[in-house]
């Protein structure tokens, strides 16, 4: 385990949070945060990101998945002791590895913090993050001092551009008054 002396390193992408030991032998169970658990099977290191934001490579030795969740083995853990300060850490890789996505589709992380306007060009605010329901998602925008729900529909968010972080919509009439 090497604790990373580099200020300023490659924007992360979370794919698991550790929530609790298991075991006597060093293993962490972990939530996941990806919508690709199979990148575990090539992942021999993780980047660890303490509640602080400090960061620590992590070797891994072994991972297999419990239920919902994923338990991880590290390379030098080998103890309850020695895994219990990995708990509430999220695990992360670097955004260059991310998992490529079709054309249309993005992350959620890459839609928060882009501008939303309307068609018309009128300011709407910025986008806090993303509403899932369990059907259409919804952006969850903070502006003028008003939170606004807009769901993730062909109809109403007509141009997505991550590089430049801007977010066209054409509102229903009432839908930003709500």
């Amino acid at each position: 385990m090497n604790k990373s002396t580099e200020p300023h390193l490659e924007p992360l992408v979370a794919v698991a949070r550790a929530i609790k030991t298991r075991g006597l032998k060093g293993e962490i169970v972990a939530d996941l945060l990806t919508d690709f658990p199979e990148r575990f099977e090539k992942l021999s290191r993780l980047i660890a990101v303490a509640p602080n934001g400090e960061r620590e490579a992590v070797e891994v030795e072994n991972h297999w998945f419990q239920k919902d969740r994923i338990v991880l083995k590290f390379i030098g853990s080998d103890s309850i002791e020695a895994a219990s300060k990995f708990i509430g850490y999220e695990f992360a890789v670097p955004e260059s590895d991310r998992v490529p996505l079709d054309e249309g589709s993005f992350y959620q992380w890459e839609l928060e913090g882009s501008r939303v306007e309307t068609v018309q060009g009128e300011y709407v605010g910025i986008v806090s993050s993303i509403l899932r329901t369990g059907g259409t998602e919804m952006l969850v925008i903070e502006g003028s001092g008003k939170e606004h729900l807009v769901p993730v529909a062909e109809s109403i968010v007509v141009k997505i551009d991550v590089t430049s972080k801007k977010i066209v919509i054409d509102p229903p009439e009432g839908l930003l008054e709500l």
